[in-house]
């Protein structure tokens, strides 16, 4: 899928690369052993080493490195069993050490790649450079006094993985969607949470356009985009603003710009910085980092089954449409209530329940699957029902709803209501012929050659028998006495 833009002077190719900083999910910091909590109170969650005291030195956290492994092996990339901190020395209020340890030429991880699905089923790969391990800055604070700004440090020292895509990203559908399925990822992995609305996933958008078959022309980074709309927003009004200045004779210039999504623009935040501007050297306080190929072994092995392997499976063992596969394993959790009612039941019978019926209900109680009315089991033990008779369809949506509205379990609800399904087909041929002579007119009509009115029929039945009557035997008896 590419995104053209038509300028004056012909089409424009946007480039895309995206670099997303996700907090690694850690009960303590890369470096010290300070909470990782998300809303203390300011400065509550910060140790000696955080604040930068002289003569504190750093201590690897190893569960941090096993993060930065495991989503690794994830993106489907190669493990560099030696890599190494550097410092990137820049001067900010909220960095009291002066520099961030990150690393540069030597990340833990190398390519990888992940496939995105588009409108329509079409999938692409979208190559990833690299991911590095960093530690993040703490916070400013500009709306607590009207002369002075704040700094709040709990997040100085927070553990983050830098991804970096390579530049394949060719419309704002792409980010999206690569956005879309990272995301995705590092939560089956359990190694970020992505709520971009608490800033623990946030992207740098790299944006540049070309003519068609040219190389890449200059790009501009814009920065701490925290949401999927607004990144897909702000890469539609920069690739514009871009062909605008190329095609009037301008100069675009590499820098760092901020998003507006209030004004609907960019804007200039600082000249675009290179390498040799934050001095990298590596850091004397931390050994480079080695690990072996036997604890990354491990690491693989304990992986969660990850959501395109889900999918295939959800598709070859319960027979559930690509579609629907897709939509059940967007989220774990979904994911796994879904299993929990398809397991040893219809699976197709399953899907229609759960992306039907609950995410209907949960959408009008305003819940989500984690505190869904209707456990996993309840619903199964509703489709148990089903299945072996008890009750049919139409009297199952009515159990599901009183489900919604008690909680109480569906063979109980069943019992209290007299919902169970008539199979005698006594009464079943005592209601038809009741109908038949209720409606003789449209017996004389159906027999005449009228053989849609089958239907009004077999309605007519179900309703004489207050929706209880099995509708295959409905169907069967009065077959029998209307062709008779």
């Amino acid at each position: 899928m590419s995104y053209i833009i038509e300028g004056k002077t012909g089409s424009w190719e946007i480039v895309v690369g995206l670099e997303v900083h996700a907090q690694i999910i850690s009960h303590s910091k890369l470096f010290s052993g300070a909470s990782t909590k998300f809303g203390g109170e300011p400065n509550s969650q910060v140790s000696l080493v955080d604040a930068a005291f002289p003569g504190m030195l750093p201590v690897i956290n190893r569960e941090c490195v096993a993060q930065a492994v495991r989503t690794g092996l994830g993106l489907n990339a190669r493990i560099n069993l030696q890599s190494r901190f550097d410092r990137k020395n820049y001067f900010y209020a909220d960095l009291p050490q002066g520099y961030q340890i990150s690393q540069f030429e030597h990340p833990i991880v190398g390519e990888g790649s992940i496939e995105i699905e588009l409108a329509g089923g079409e999938t692409r790969q979208i190559g990833i450079t690299r991911l590095h391990m960093e530690q993040d800055a703490g916070k400013l604070l500009h709306d607590q006094d009207p002369t002075r700004s704040f700094v709040d440090l709990n997040r100085s020292g927070v553990a983050l993985m830098e991804i970096v895509s390579e530049p394949d990203i060719r419309a704002p559908e792409e980010a999206g969607a690569y956005l879309r399925k990272l995301r995705q990822i590092l939560r089956y992995l359990g190694t970020c949470d992505g709520n971009m609305d608490e800033g623990s996933m946030r992207a740098d958008v790299n944006v540049s356009v070309r003519k068609a078959g040219e190389p890449f022309r200059t790009r501009c980074e814009i920065k701490n985009v925290n949401s999927i709309r607004f990144v897909m927003q702000a890469i539609e009004i920069e690739a514009a603003r871009q062909v605008e200045i190329w095609e009037n004779g301008g100069e675009v210039d590499q820098e760092t710009r901020l998003f507006d999504p209030g004004r609907g623009e960019t804007r200039t935040m600082r000249s675009k910085e290179d390498a040799h501007d934050y001095r990298y050297f590596p850091d004397p306080d931390l050994l480079p980092l080695v690990i072996e190929q036997e604890w990354v072994d491990g690491l693989k092995a304990a992986l969660p089954e990850l959501p395109d392997a889900k999918r295939a499976r959800f598709q070859q063992e319960y027979s559930v449409p690509f579609y629907d596969a897709g939509v059940l394993v967007a989220e774990q959790s979904v994911a796994d209530f879904f299993e929990t009612v398809a397991k040893g039941r219809d699976g197709k019978l399953a899907v229609t329940w759960v992306t039907g019926e609950l995410f209907s209900a949960l959408n009008r109680t305003g819940r989500t699957i984690e505190n869904s009315p209707v456990s996993a089991d309840a619903l199964g033990k509703m489709l148990d029902l089903i299945a072996d008779g008890t009750i049919n369809g139409k009297i199952a949506k009515d159990v599901f709803e009183d489900m919604v509205e008690t909680g109480e379990s569906p063979d109980a609800i069943v019992e209290k209501k007299g919902l169970k399904q008539v199979t005698d087909t006594g009464v079943i041929d005592a209601a038809v012929d009741a109908i038949m002579a209720k409606h003789a007119d449209k017996v004389t009509e159906y027999r005449s050659g009228k053989d849609k009115l089958f239907g009004f029929f077999v309605g007519q039945v179900m309703k004489e028998t207050k929706g209880k009557a099995n509708p295959a035997l409905v169907n069967d008896a009065l077959k029998a006495k209307l062709d008779a």
